[in-house]
């Protein structure tokens, strides 16, 4: 199965559920898809979506996963991590008015670069990284508070 986290928030991701949605079409995959959509109003005969439901629900969801499909944010990205699941994160961008500004871009290159998920700069990139998922060994997690801090206080003085 694979898990699709929207995240909680209050703009759109739609670009994303939508490129999902046609990738079960076109039947390059073929697994189950759950998606939490948060703010995202997409329906799809394909996807079984939700909009919120409590956390500990959603972190049976992603024990159960094979495979877990994210925005950029760290919430989603670290529960899924935490969990050694294989992650594929496509940051929000502010350009399509997903986000206020594009902060999930550094997020999700700090962790593919560390590792731990496979990114897609662009949902029209995921097609791509799904080949590369089978074979990915995520990095085991090792918590990095004080280097994550960094990034964020670096991030926040060049705005």
């Amino acid at each position: 199965m694979i898990l699709v986290l929207l995240g909680t928030q209050d703009k759109p991701f739609t670009r994303l559920i939508e490129t999902i949605d046609n990738l079960i079409v076109k039947k390059l995959i073929k697994e189950e898809v759950i998606a939490q959509l948060g703010f995202t109003k997409y329906k799809s005969k394909n996807i079984k979506g939700f909009d919120l439901i409590p956390s500990d629900e959603l972190n049976k969801l992603i024990k159960k996963a094979d495979l877990i499909i994210t925005h950029g944010g760290v919430g989603s990205i670290l529960s899924a991590v935490q969990m050694n699941k294989k992650v594929i994160a496509v940051p929000r961008l502010a350009l399509y008015k997903e986000h206020t500004n594009d902060h999930q871009i550094q997020i999700v290159d700090e962790f593919a670069k560390t590792g731990y998920i496979l990114k897609a700069d662009n949902p029209s990139d995921l097609e791509q990284v799904l080949k590369k998922v089978k074979a990915f060994k995520p990095k085991k997690y090792v918590s990095n508070n004080a280097q994550f801090i960094k990034l964020i206080e670096e991030y926040i003085d060049s705005l």
